[in-house]
């Protein structure tokens, strides 16, 4: 066993650097290890264990020895565990914002949010672990009844991206431990420190070994096969791309394992010409800055009625002009993007739309020196055939599209084949209301930037995914519902 850890990076927390399985720290199988950078600097500021496809296979079986007792282990204990892990996520808070920011590159305000946020998956799961009901029905005969149960699926792999590494862990370990699953976590090989911490912080709250296992890895697609090849594996989560997301339910489909997937996002912004510009501006740049503009529920389209079309975009040009620039823990408002080719794609997308027409009113070129940065950039005019609305952006650019009326904004929204969220700014609810159905998307924010909530059902419609996490939903889709026939 080793216990290779990195105490010198965030001053007050030790940051294990080696695979977790069974409750132990271990080297991977081969020795091998791969290197983390710092989107800021471009430097090194890690090397983590290398998971192989053995690996994968002794976290399966680590998950599979504790199945039994961690699915028999009472609601009430779980619970307990689980709010003990939201102490301390939320102790360890300024710590794990700090590592976030050196392995993501995010704003430290972003992630001081984010940490808060992944921490209420943990604290919205306990109090949903003691809420895992049946139900008893009468037939409608009359002639005997029907018991629902609600099982545990079983072992469960967590696939989760490098954008939000502690919510989107959290998101899928909350409803997983609270049902009574295992789990195999396999956190993005661009940020599988803060994965590593909050494997300490679940150890540290009593959750059992073997029942969370953290498996990094720089082979992702050979450990993700090897885990779903092992028939003892029941439900996948993932979040990533549409095209990453499409290869796993091929994987998944040889052994029908159960999925939930949280892919690529499209997101349009509407604002009506009654909306509050106020309101509305304030709303576009949270739904279009929250974590630098790298998050699927970012705005993707700001689709503005063309009479109020100038206004709100001078506004909106005006504040991202002040938006700073600059590493996450310099006091700056938005940090790098991840890494190199995520600045290339950005800075193509821009190209495009400006060669197509568009004009760039503020930014629109990558920063100089040293890091992975992009400013925030507004384009006005941007024409319906440029990339920009078509493609996932997942970078701080705004493009602006103007629409007539309430039906034009309607088919421009609905023109991509995501469906994961969309906004809406108009000062009339009913009218606003009518839009969110029109909208073929999983949520819709009225007047609202934000959508998040642990509280709440996350997901989209089309190639944005599959199934729902948060709320009660995302605690069901780790059950499964037994029914036992019964006459008395």
């Amino acid at each position: 066993m080793t216990q290779a850890m990195l105490e010198d990076l965030v001053e007050g927390l030790r940051v294990p650097t080696d695979l977790f399985v069974g409750g132990r720290w271990v080297a991977a199988e081969d020795g091998g290890r791969f290197a983390v950078v710092d989107p800021a600097t471009g430097e090194e500021i890690a090397h983590v264990a290398n998971g192989t496809v053995e690996d994968a296979r002794r976290c399966v079986d680590a998950a599979d020895a504790a199945a039994a007792g961690w699915a028999a282990t009472s609601p009430r204990r779980r619970s307990e565990i689980l709010r003990r892990a939201f102490e301390l996520m939320t102790e360890r808070g300024e710590q794990i914002a700090e590592l976030m920011v050196r392995e993501n590159g995010k704003a430290l305000p972003d992630a001081r949010g984010e940490v808060a946020y992944a921490a209420e998956f943990f604290r919205w799961y306990a109090e949903e672990a003691v809420r895992v009901s049946g139900d008893l029905r009468t037939a409608p005969s009359g002639a005997n009844r029907i018991v629902v149960l609600r099982q545990p699926i079983g072992i469960s792999l967590l696939i989760t991206p490098w954008n939000f590494p502690a919510a989107m862990a959290t998101r899928k370990i909350g409803p997983a431990l609270a049902a009574g699953c295992t789990v195999i976590l396999k956190p993005a090989s661009e940020t599988p420190l803060t994965a590593l911490a909050l494997a300490e912080v679940l150890a540290d709250a009593g959750v059992p070994d073997g029942v969370v296992n953290v498996l990094p890895s720089r082979r992702s697609g050979a450990v993700a096969q090897a885990v779903l090849a092992d028939p003892r594996v029941r439900k996948l989560s993932f979040t990533g791309s549409t095209e990453v997301g499409r290869t796993l339910l091929q994987l998944a489909a040889d052994q029908v394992v159960s999925c939930s997937m949280e892919l690529g996002g499209n997101a349009p912004l509407v604002v009506l010409e009654d909306a509050d510009l106020d309101v509305a501006v304030d709303g576009a740049m949270v739904a279009k800055m929250r974590n630098g503009g790298e998050a699927c529920t970012a705005a993707n389209r700001m689709y503005v009625h063309r009479s109020v079309a100038t206004e709100f975009t001078e506004r909106l040009a005006r504040r991202m002009a002040d938006v700073t620039t600059g590493p996450g823990l310099s006091g700056a408002a938005l940090g790098p993007l991840v890494n190199a080719d995520a600045v290339q794609k950005v800075h193509e997308l821009v190209e495009d739309a400006a060669a197509r027409g568009a004009r760039v009113l503020v930014g629109g070129r990558p920063g100089d020196g040293q890091g992975f940065f992009y400013p925030a950039t507004v384009l006005a005019d941007v024409p319906t055939g440029a990339r920009i609305l078509q493609e996932e952006i997942f970078g701080p650019v705004a493009p602006v599209v103007t629409f007539d009326d309430d039906d034009e904004a309607v088919r421009l929204a609905n023109d991509t084949e995501y469906g994961l969220v969309a906004y809406v700014f108009t000062r009339d609810l009913a009218r606003g209301l009518r839009l969110a159905e029109a909208l073929d998307c999983g949520m819709v924010g009225l007047n609202r930037g934000v959508v998040s909530d642990p509280a709440a059902p996350f997901g989209g419609t089309k190639q944005s995914g599959i199934g729902r996490e948060g709320g009660h939903e995302g605690l069901l889709e780790y059950t499964e519902s037994k029914y036992v026939a019964v006459d008395w």
